[in-house]
């Protein structure tokens, strides 16, 4: 690397990461989760660098990140939409909700737009059943919804 050339930001805190943990046994999952904090998932360079660094297979990394749903793959959207289709969201709507927040993006569930800025997640529950049908944005929640109120719900995080 050239003197004039900057080392990415995101690379430089993953090397720095992977040397505090090198040595430590156990470390892949705080390892993994450091990891999609720096680049807000797991691409498939840094899982490489992990398991050369850990020495880990690559297939037990993988194991680890497709066992466990907090670990994503692929780009999320930088607003993660969790739709709630549990019992009380459901006897008040909550699949119309969820419907209509897939019209509004053009995405299906677990998906992200082309844009990175929504991915939807369907919940089992939120835990505000007493506003329910509810949907959480981020750290947002929104409730007793119909679904004329998703426009102007998603507007806000454009």
């Amino acid at each position: 690397m050239c003197c004039c050339e900057k080392k990415d930001p995101k690379q430089e805190a993953l090397e720095a990461l992977l040397a505090k943990y090198k040595s430590q046994k156990g470390a892949l999952i705080p390892v993994l989760q450091q990891t999609q904090d720096i680049y807000g998932y797991l691409p498939k360079e840094a899982l490489q660098q992990i398991s050369r660094e850990l020495k880990i297979p690559l297939s037990e990394i993988f194991g680890v990140c497709t066992f466990y749903a907090q670990f994503h793959l692929s780009p999320r959207g930088r607003n993660i939409i969790r739709v709630c289709l549990g019992t009380a969201c459901h006897v008040r709507g909550g699949a119309k909700i969820f419907e209509r927040v897939q019209q509004e993006l053009g995405i299906k569930d677990g998906e992200t737009t082309e844009d990175l800025r929504f991915t939807i997640e369907s919940v089992a529950c939120i835990g505000a059943c007493g506003l329910a049908p509810v949907i959480m944005v981020n750290d947002d929640t929104h409730g007793r919804l119909t679904p004329d109120q998703i426009p102007d719900i998603l507007a806000q995080y454009e």
